[in-house]
Protein backbone atom coordinates (compact mmCIF):
# COMPACT_ATOMS: atom_id res chain seq x y z
CA UNK A 1 0.00 0.00 0.00
CA UNK A 2 1.70 3.07 -1.20
CA UNK A 3 0.76 6.87 0.43
CA UNK A 4 -0.69 8.85 -1.91
CA UNK A 5 1.02 12.12 -3.84
CA UNK A 6 1.11 14.74 -1.22
CA UNK A 7 0.08 12.82 1.86
CA UNK A 8 2.56 11.65 4.23
CA UNK A 9 1.95 8.40 6.00
CA UNK A 10 3.60 6.11 8.33
CA UNK A 11 4.33 4.02 5.52
CA UNK A 12 6.74 6.90 4.46
CA UNK A 13 8.22 7.26 8.11
CA UNK A 14 8.81 3.62 8.13
CA UNK A 15 10.92 3.67 4.55
CA UNK A 16 13.13 6.65 6.02
CA UNK A 17 13.36 4.95 9.43
CA UNK A 18 14.34 1.86 7.38
CA UNK A 19 11.94 0.18 10.14
CA UNK A 20 9.32 -1.61 9.69
CA UNK A 21 5.59 -0.19 10.39
CA UNK A 22 5.03 -1.99 13.16
CA UNK A 23 7.51 -0.99 14.93
CA UNK A 24 6.70 2.94 13.94
CA UNK A 25 2.98 2.04 15.25
CA UNK A 26 5.10 0.65 18.76
CA UNK A 27 6.89 3.98 19.59
CA UNK A 28 3.73 5.85 18.99
CA UNK A 29 1.94 4.04 21.46
CA UNK A 30 4.62 1.72 23.46
CA UNK A 31 7.67 3.85 23.31
CA UNK A 32 9.20 1.75 26.30
CA UNK A 33 9.16 -1.21 23.68
CA UNK A 34 11.36 0.50 21.51
CA UNK A 35 15.49 0.68 21.72
CA UNK A 36 16.22 4.83 21.93
CA UNK A 37 18.47 4.99 19.00
CA UNK A 38 15.34 3.69 16.68
CA UNK A 39 12.83 6.03 18.80
CA UNK A 40 15.13 8.61 18.02
CA UNK A 41 15.25 7.24 14.47
CA UNK A 42 11.60 7.61 13.91
CA UNK A 43 11.24 10.72 15.68
CA UNK A 44 14.02 12.52 13.18
CA UNK A 45 12.14 10.74 10.59
CA UNK A 46 8.31 11.71 11.26
CA UNK A 47 9.63 15.90 12.12
CA UNK A 48 11.77 15.91 8.57
CA UNK A 49 8.51 14.21 6.71
CA UNK A 50 6.27 16.81 8.42
CA UNK A 51 4.07 13.69 9.53
CA UNK A 52 1.46 13.84 12.15
CA UNK A 53 -1.13 11.94 13.89
CA UNK A 54 -4.14 12.62 13.23
CA UNK A 55 -6.94 9.97 14.34
CA UNK A 56 -9.37 11.16 16.87
CA UNK A 57 -7.99 14.21 17.57
CA UNK A 58 -10.59 17.01 18.15
CA UNK A 59 -10.57 19.79 15.49
CA UNK A 60 -8.05 22.55 16.45
CA UNK A 61 -7.47 21.36 19.92
CA UNK A 62 -4.05 21.43 20.88
CA UNK A 63 -2.46 17.94 22.41
CA UNK A 64 -0.52 17.99 25.44
CA UNK A 65 1.09 14.52 26.79
CA UNK A 66 1.65 14.33 30.36
CA UNK A 67 4.40 11.68 31.97
CA UNK A 68 4.77 11.32 35.63
CA UNK A 69 4.36 8.23 37.76
CA UNK A 70 0.80 7.81 38.09
CA UNK A 71 -0.11 4.58 39.67
CA UNK A 72 3.17 5.23 41.90
CA UNK A 73 2.32 8.24 43.42
CA UNK A 74 -1.61 9.34 43.56
CA UNK A 75 -0.84 12.99 44.28
CA UNK A 76 0.34 13.13 40.31
CA UNK A 77 -3.29 12.39 39.75
CA UNK A 78 -4.49 15.32 41.51
CA UNK A 79 -1.91 17.44 39.52
CA UNK A 80 -3.46 15.74 36.33
CA UNK A 81 -6.85 16.86 37.89
CA UNK A 82 -6.19 20.61 37.76
CA UNK A 83 -4.55 19.99 34.21
CA UNK A 84 -7.74 18.42 33.01
CA UNK A 85 -10.29 21.21 34.46
CA UNK A 86 -8.36 23.89 33.15
CA UNK A 87 -8.28 22.13 29.49
CA UNK A 88 -11.88 22.33 30.17
CA UNK A 89 -11.91 26.29 29.40
CA UNK A 90 -9.64 25.77 26.30
CA UNK A 91 -9.40 23.29 23.42
CA UNK A 92 -6.80 20.92 24.55
CA UNK A 93 -6.75 16.73 25.03
CA UNK A 94 -3.93 15.48 27.50
CA UNK A 95 -2.76 12.46 26.88
CA UNK A 96 -1.49 10.89 30.18
CA UNK A 97 1.77 7.89 29.93
CA UNK A 98 2.20 6.52 33.43
CA UNK A 99 6.17 6.32 34.37
CA UNK A 100 8.33 4.69 36.82
CA UNK A 101 9.15 6.07 40.01
CA UNK A 102 12.69 7.87 39.78
CA UNK A 103 12.95 6.45 43.30
CA UNK A 104 12.87 2.92 42.22
CA UNK A 105 15.84 3.54 39.53
CA UNK A 106 19.31 3.00 39.55
CA UNK A 107 19.33 5.82 36.63
CA UNK A 108 16.74 8.32 37.34
CA UNK A 109 15.96 9.53 34.16
CA UNK A 110 12.90 9.68 31.36
CA UNK A 111 14.91 8.39 28.10
CA UNK A 112 11.60 7.02 26.76
CA UNK A 113 9.51 10.13 25.49
CA UNK A 114 6.07 9.77 23.80
CA UNK A 115 7.20 9.93 20.38
CA UNK A 116 4.01 10.74 18.99
CA UNK A 117 4.55 13.44 16.64
CA UNK A 118 1.24 14.88 17.29
CA UNK A 119 1.63 16.38 20.08
CA UNK A 120 2.21 20.51 20.54
CA UNK A 121 4.07 19.98 24.25
CA UNK A 122 4.70 18.01 27.06
CA UNK A 123 4.83 18.08 30.74
CA UNK A 124 6.81 15.53 32.77
CA UNK A 125 6.40 15.09 36.42
CA UNK A 126 8.68 13.65 38.79
CA UNK A 127 11.33 12.51 36.56
CA UNK A 128 14.30 14.14 35.02
CA UNK A 129 14.96 13.98 31.63
CA UNK A 130 18.00 11.72 30.30
CA UNK A 131 20.06 13.28 27.22
CA UNK A 132 18.09 10.89 25.18
CA UNK A 133 14.65 12.18 25.49
CA UNK A 134 16.21 15.46 25.39
CA UNK A 135 17.15 15.15 22.31
CA UNK A 136 14.29 13.58 21.08
CA UNK A 137 12.51 16.47 22.19
CA UNK A 138 14.20 18.69 20.66
CA UNK A 139 14.43 16.57 17.01
CA UNK A 140 10.74 16.71 17.47
CA UNK A 141 10.34 20.18 18.38
CA UNK A 142 8.41 19.81 21.25
CA UNK A 143 8.54 22.29 23.78
CA UNK A 144 8.67 20.42 27.66
CA UNK A 145 7.69 22.02 31.10
CA UNK A 146 9.13 19.89 34.14
CA UNK A 147 6.34 19.77 37.52
CA UNK A 148 8.25 18.60 40.67
CA UNK A 149 11.83 18.21 39.40
CA UNK A 150 14.86 19.95 40.69
CA UNK A 151 16.88 21.30 37.77
CA UNK A 152 20.80 19.30 38.31
CA UNK A 153 21.50 21.74 35.31
CA UNK A 154 20.83 25.48 34.38
CA UNK A 155 19.80 24.23 30.61
CA UNK A 156 17.61 21.17 31.38
CA UNK A 157 15.48 22.87 28.30
CA UNK A 158 11.96 24.42 29.89
CA UNK A 159 9.91 25.73 32.51
CA UNK A 160 10.06 24.36 35.99
CA UNK A 161 6.86 24.44 38.28
CA UNK A 162 8.14 23.71 41.89
CA UNK A 163 6.42 23.32 45.00
CA UNK A 164 9.06 24.65 47.93
CA UNK A 165 9.86 21.68 50.16
CA UNK A 166 12.58 22.93 51.59
CA UNK A 167 10.13 25.20 53.19
CA UNK A 168 7.64 22.43 53.49
CA UNK A 169 10.29 20.35 55.63
CA UNK A 170 11.11 23.71 57.55
CA UNK A 171 7.45 24.24 58.92
CA UNK A 172 7.41 20.64 60.44
CA UNK A 173 10.05 20.93 61.83
CA UNK A 174 9.51 24.35 63.25
CA UNK A 175 5.80 22.87 64.15
CA UNK A 176 7.35 20.31 66.37
CA UNK A 177 10.52 22.08 67.85
CA UNK A 178 7.61 24.69 69.05
CA UNK A 179 5.98 21.47 70.99
CA UNK A 180 9.15 20.55 72.89
CA UNK A 181 9.99 17.78 70.08
CA UNK A 182 14.00 17.83 69.31
CA UNK A 183 14.64 14.28 67.32
CA UNK A 184 12.65 13.20 64.74
CA UNK A 185 12.34 10.05 62.80
CA UNK A 186 11.87 10.95 58.41
CA UNK A 187 10.53 7.97 57.08
CA UNK A 188 10.42 7.60 53.30
CA UNK A 189 11.12 5.44 50.27
CA UNK A 190 14.60 3.98 49.25
CA UNK A 191 16.01 6.18 46.56
CA UNK A 192 18.43 3.93 44.73
CA UNK A 193 20.39 6.83 42.67
CA UNK A 194 21.79 9.70 44.43
CA UNK A 195 22.07 11.15 40.88
CA UNK A 196 18.95 13.73 41.41
CA UNK A 197 17.83 15.95 44.18
CA UNK A 198 14.03 14.41 45.36
CA UNK A 199 11.58 16.46 47.16
CA UNK A 200 12.59 13.77 50.11
CA UNK A 201 15.90 14.69 50.60
CA UNK A 202 14.59 18.64 50.77
CA UNK A 203 12.28 18.33 52.81
CA UNK A 204 15.02 16.65 55.27
CA UNK A 205 16.59 19.70 54.95
CA UNK A 206 13.92 21.65 56.13
CA UNK A 207 13.26 19.66 58.84
CA UNK A 208 17.28 20.24 59.68
CA UNK A 209 17.01 23.76 60.71
CA UNK A 210 14.73 22.66 63.49
CA UNK A 211 15.38 19.68 64.84
CA UNK A 212 18.00 16.55 65.11
CA UNK A 213 16.66 14.21 62.25
CA UNK A 214 17.39 10.35 61.67
CA UNK A 215 15.94 8.58 58.74
CA UNK A 216 14.52 5.22 57.37
CA UNK A 217 13.74 4.00 54.20
CA UNK A 218 10.97 1.88 53.84
CA UNK A 219 9.29 0.19 50.66
CA UNK A 220 5.88 0.77 51.16
CA UNK A 221 2.90 1.68 53.64
CA UNK A 222 2.64 -2.15 54.33
CA UNK A 223 5.87 -2.57 55.46
CA UNK A 224 5.64 0.20 57.93
CA UNK A 225 6.42 -2.22 61.14
CA UNK A 226 8.59 -2.85 64.10
CA UNK A 227 11.62 -2.12 62.35
CA UNK A 228 9.97 1.85 62.05
CA UNK A 229 9.19 2.23 65.66
CA UNK A 230 12.59 0.36 66.72
CA UNK A 231 14.40 2.96 64.71
CA UNK A 232 12.67 5.36 66.33
CA UNK A 233 13.16 4.47 69.99
CA UNK A 234 17.14 4.03 68.93
CA UNK A 235 17.41 7.36 68.05
CA UNK A 236 15.49 8.88 70.84
CA UNK A 237 12.79 10.33 68.18
CA UNK A 238 9.72 11.88 69.73
CA UNK A 239 8.12 12.26 66.79
CA UNK A 240 7.95 10.31 63.34
CA UNK A 241 7.54 12.82 59.68
CA UNK A 242 6.60 10.55 56.63
CA UNK A 243 7.46 11.63 53.31
CA UNK A 244 3.87 11.20 52.35
CA UNK A 245 0.35 10.75 53.92
CA UNK A 246 -0.13 7.13 53.25
CA UNK A 247 3.17 6.29 55.22
CA UNK A 248 1.93 8.45 57.88
CA UNK A 249 -1.66 6.79 58.24
CA UNK A 250 0.49 3.10 58.47
CA UNK A 251 2.25 4.37 61.40
CA UNK A 252 -0.92 5.66 62.68
CA UNK A 253 -2.46 2.21 62.40
CA UNK A 254 0.65 0.83 63.99
CA UNK A 255 0.60 2.95 67.14
CA UNK A 256 -3.11 1.75 67.77
CA UNK A 257 -3.47 -0.32 70.74
CA UNK A 258 -0.01 -0.06 71.76
CA UNK A 259 0.54 2.42 74.52
CA UNK A 260 3.98 2.53 74.60
CA UNK A 261 4.09 3.90 70.98
CA UNK A 262 1.13 6.56 71.65
CA UNK A 263 3.34 9.14 72.58
CA UNK A 264 5.11 9.17 69.50
CA UNK A 265 3.92 12.62 66.89
CA UNK A 266 3.06 11.81 63.45
CA UNK A 267 3.33 14.72 60.82
CA UNK A 268 2.34 13.53 57.24
CA UNK A 269 2.83 15.51 53.84
CA UNK A 270 0.82 15.99 50.93
CA UNK A 271 -2.74 16.41 52.86
CA UNK A 272 -6.14 15.32 51.17
CA UNK A 273 -9.37 13.29 52.50
CA UNK A 274 -6.90 10.55 54.39
CA UNK A 275 -5.28 13.15 56.05
CA UNK A 276 -8.09 15.18 57.52
CA UNK A 277 -10.24 11.53 58.25
CA UNK A 278 -7.39 10.47 60.31
CA UNK A 279 -7.29 13.87 61.93
CA UNK A 280 -3.36 14.08 60.49
CA UNK A 281 -1.05 16.92 61.27
CA UNK A 282 0.68 17.21 57.39
CA UNK A 283 1.57 19.80 55.12
CA UNK A 284 -0.55 20.92 52.13
CA UNK A 285 0.50 21.12 48.41
CA UNK A 286 -1.27 23.06 45.81
CA UNK A 287 -1.10 19.88 43.45
CA UNK A 288 -4.29 21.04 41.42
CA UNK A 289 -2.69 24.64 41.40
CA UNK A 290 0.60 23.19 39.85
CA UNK A 291 -1.12 21.11 37.69
CA UNK A 292 -2.96 24.29 36.38
CA UNK A 293 0.40 26.15 36.27
CA UNK A 294 2.18 23.66 34.02
CA UNK A 295 -0.63 23.59 31.14
CA UNK A 296 -0.54 27.39 31.19
CA UNK A 297 3.15 27.15 30.48
CA UNK A 298 3.26 24.54 28.26
CA UNK A 299 0.33 26.14 26.40
CA UNK A 300 2.29 29.42 26.59
CA UNK A 301 5.37 27.50 24.91
CA UNK A 302 3.16 26.38 22.17
CA UNK A 303 1.92 29.87 21.48
CA UNK A 304 5.04 31.11 21.80
CA UNK A 305 3.97 33.59 24.32
CA UNK A 306 6.19 31.77 27.24
CA UNK A 307 9.87 32.19 28.00
CA UNK A 308 11.91 28.72 28.02
CA UNK A 309 13.22 28.93 31.38
CA UNK A 310 10.51 30.28 33.39
CA UNK A 311 10.00 28.97 37.10
CA UNK A 312 6.91 28.81 39.26
CA UNK A 313 7.43 28.43 42.76
CA UNK A 314 4.57 27.44 45.14
CA UNK A 315 4.35 27.48 48.74
CA UNK A 316 3.18 24.73 50.94
CA UNK A 317 1.44 25.11 54.06
CA UNK A 318 1.23 22.98 57.53
CA UNK A 319 -2.32 22.47 58.37
CA UNK A 320 -1.97 21.31 62.18
CA UNK A 321 -4.46 18.20 63.64
CA UNK A 322 -4.73 16.25 66.46
CA UNK A 323 -2.00 13.74 65.33
CA UNK A 324 1.29 15.79 66.79
CA UNK A 325 0.74 16.46 70.74
CA UNK A 326 0.98 19.93 72.04
CA UNK A 327 4.10 19.34 74.60
CA UNK A 328 5.93 16.14 75.54
CA UNK A 329 8.49 16.08 78.34
CA UNK A 330 10.99 13.83 76.61
CA UNK A 331 11.77 10.52 74.94
CA UNK A 332 11.25 7.38 75.70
Amino acid sequence: MRARPGRVTIYDVAARAGVSISTVSLAVSAPHRVRPETRERIVEAATALGYRMTAGRRVGAARIAVAAPFTSYPSYLRRLSGMLRRARDAAVDIIPYDLDSAAAADEPLLDVLPTRTDVAGLVVMGVPLGGAARRASRAARIPVVYVDVVPARADVGGPVVLVDDLDGGSQIGRHLAGLGHRRVLFVHEPQRSPAYVSAGMLRIRGIEQHVAVTGIAVSSPEAIDERVFRAAAEAGATAIAANHDQFAAAILAGQRGRPEREHLAVVGYDDGEVAAALDLTTVRQPFEESGRAALELVLGLVSGAATSHETVALAPTLIPRGSTRPKVSGAF
